[in-house]
């Protein structure tokens, strides 16, 4: 299991009702379900991800988080998800609406354009850099909304959302990963 999964599931409180949003193949989902909590739900774009998800005995939905999150009833659930996916959407800043209006609480985790090795890539290199949590060329990139650690703390405090926990500090050099609990 990633790092960040393990990371990810410890921030939930047991027995909590939980949203993944963008899923994948389930992997974070199956270690919540069987450790944390079996109030778990996922919604993913990939129909082959969705099936991995039902193989591995989970409830998903197939669905857009940019269209479909609006199914979901305000406060639907205690925690919503959403790991390494935010600078994917082409509305991010409506995605992360959708999040904190369906959840109490949105663990959000972004892949660090400010970390230090990012940086000294673009620096001396001058191409964009491909590191663990970006790992493809520019052109073949899914990644459309690159931020730093700190861009995202600026965001949440331009728009009053309260960041409970993070890695933020000198993690903004240090961490290639941005993990947050944020609420309104």
């Amino acid at each position: 299991m990633k790092k960040e999964f393990n990371i990810i599931a410890n921030l939930i409180e047991t027995n909590s009702k939980v949203l993944d949003v963008g899923c994948g193949d389930g992997e974070l989902m199956d270690y919540i379900y069987n450790n944390i909590t079996k109030d778990i739900r996922g919604i993913e774009i990939s129909k082959k991800n969705v099936q991995k998800c039902i193989e591995r005995g989970l409830t998903v939905i197939e669905g857009d988080a940019e269209k479909d999150l609006k199914q979901f009833p305000n406060s639907s659930f205690e925690y919503v998800i959403l790991s390494q996916t935010l600078q994917a959407f082409l509305d991010p800043e409506n995605v992360i609406n959708e999040l904190l209006r369906v959840g109490k609480k949105a663990i959000v985790t972004i892949p660090n354009f400010g970390f230090w090795k990012v940086r000294l890539h673009l620096l001396f290199k001058g191409t964009m850099p491909i590191t663990k949590n970006l790992p493809n060329e520019w052109y073949n990139t899914p990644n459309l909304h690159m931020c730093s650690i700190k861009d995202f703390e600026n965001y949440c405090n331009k728009r009053s959302i309260k960041i409970n926990s993070s890695n933020l500090g000198y993690k903004n050099l240090f961490s290639d990963l941005g993990i947050f609990i944020i609420e309104k």
